[in-house]
């Protein structure tokens, strides 16, 4: 059954992922700062992704401690988007279709590594008393939800229609 769970999931957060990707893709120069609720565009994409990082971790030292976020430390540094406030920092196309490839591989990495007892500890994080199990279907919710909104600023405002993904990857020619 384990061996079911994962697959699932990692499909799933493959799919998720997959739409923000094409969000990211299908985004004109135009839109990219422009407002989606209370944010820009490219702040509600690395929103979406700064969380989904941390919750496919243990704790907020192992995100901050990654090799990527060294690597990147000039966009980290603060971590404002992990305070009460709303975000002031803007993020570059590249950087945010790097951030997405670095959740991907940890996506898999991490339901990769899970067993039956990991899968059933509650998390390290205060807001989320889930199960690390059920963590994974509420981030995968998560990313879908900021997803849609982008999807809807995209089709509203510029006519951009984003693919749905059900299930994997799909390369962008793959989702018509």
């Amino acid at each position: 059954m384990i061996d079911t769970f994962k697959e699932v999931t990692r499909n799933q957060f493959e799919a998720a992922l997959c739409m923000l990707d094409a969000c990211v893709d299908l985004c004109p120069d135009a839109q990219w700062h422009a407002p989606v609720a209370n944010l820009k565009f490219c702040q509600v994409a690395f929103h979406t992704l700064i969380f989904t990082d941390l919750y496919l971790g243990r704790d907020i030292d192992s995100l901050r401690s990654q090799t990527f976020h060294q690597t990147h430390s000039d966009v980290f540094a603060g971590y404002e988007e992990l305070e009460d406030r709303v975000q002031q920092q803007v993020y570059e196309v590249s950087f945010i279709k790097a951030y997405l490839m670095h959740c991907r591989d940890k996506a898999a990495s991490a339901i990769d590594a899970e067993t039956v007892e990991s899968l059933n500890q509650i998390t390290a994080f205060d807001r989320k008393p889930f199960t690390r199990a059920e963590l994974y279907f509420v981030t995968v919710r998560h990313l879908q939800h900021h997803s849609a909104q982008l999807s809807l600023r995209l089709r509203l405002d510029v006519s951009v229609d984003v693919p749905w993904v059900e299930s994997g990857w799909k390369a962008a020619a793959d989702t018509d």
